[in-house]
């Protein structure tokens, strides 16, 4: 789908509240995958970042009234998500909390020379490339959700300092701070223990198979390589990529195509009676 300009979606955003379903399916379509890339990002897993995603888009769509066009609909948007995302208890790592100190400890001592192999005759590469991905978004988890939000919006996808400020509730200057002493732990921790972006001893294609006996990755789903990142989101990995040096340490974080199942879902919401409550609110 085209990306639409704000003056677009500030007019299919008045249409829809008008009743027009088309322009409200439009409108919830032409955010989706923004939702689900920052849902992931803060949640760490798939399943998780579905479920968040299909409660932030039934509040847009509920709340949709209250947006008055005095900012771009995007951070509109970011506002909702994040709101809801850092107060999320449902998803997995809000049950068993991770930190550097415990992932840092897992790759010096963990047995991987001790696992069998467990690959199922799927192409190691592959399964590498999985384990990688799947990892940069777990470290993530290893942040506070507040910490987390904000290396999400600055370094993911780049949302300017007095627009972030605004959507967390606190000055230009301290989003600014704060982002930089995130980005340098991040940083720190890839250069002490990460071979793939720093100067450490972990490699994906050596853990591989301990992954998989601790459930990290599974060889019949995998999540990250099947979901090819979207077109729409392809100018914010790009731009993402040239921030400055440091950024280059996390050139890895791709953007991904939302589930069809949240079209779906959407599709089957507005198609159902639920629309009229929608309209009515």
């Amino acid at each position: 789908m085209n990306q639409k300009t704000n003056d677009e979606l500030k007019r299919l955003v008045e249409q829809a509240v008008a009743g027009d379903k088309a322009s409200l399916e439009t409108v919830i379509l032409s955010v989706q995958d923004l939702v689900f890339n920052l849902s992931l990002r803060m949640l760490g897993t798939f399943p998780d970042a579905e479920d968040a995603t299909q409660d932030i888009l039934l509040k847009i769509m509920t709340h949709l009234s209250s947006f008055r066009g005095d900012s771009a609909f995007s951070t509109w948007v970011f506002s909702i998500a994040t709101n809801h995302l850092k107060n999320y208890k449902k998803h997995m790592f809000a049950k068993f909390p991770l930190s550097f100190e415990f992932y840092g400890d897992d790759i010096k001592n963990g047995k991987i020379d001790d696992v069998p192999d467990l690959t199922q005759n799927v192409e190691a590469s592959i399964l590498a490339e999985e384990l990688k991905l799947s990892c940069t978004n777990v470290m993530l988890q290893c942040l506070d959700a507040e910490s987390r939000c904000i290396f999400i919006l600055g370094t993911m996808f780049q949302v300017d300092s007095r627009i972030a400020g605004d959507i967390l509730g606190i000055t230009p200057e301290a989003y600014r701070q704060r982002l930089s002493r995130i980005r340098s732990k991040m940083a720190d921790f890839l250069k002490e223990y990460c071979g793939e972006y720093g100067q450490g001893t972990c490699r994906c294609a050596k853990r591989v198979n301990y992954a998989i006996q601790n459930h990290r990755i599974s060889p019949d789903q995998l999540d990250f390589t099947t979901a090819a990142p979207s077109e729409a989101m392809l100018e914010v990995k790009k731009a993402m990529e040239e921030i400055d040096d440091l950024s280059q340490h996390f050139s890895f974080c791709k953007t991904y195509r939302s589930p069809e199942s949240l079209k779906e879902f959407v599709t089957k919401f507005l198609d159902g009676t639920s629309f009229s409550v929608i309209r009515n609110a």
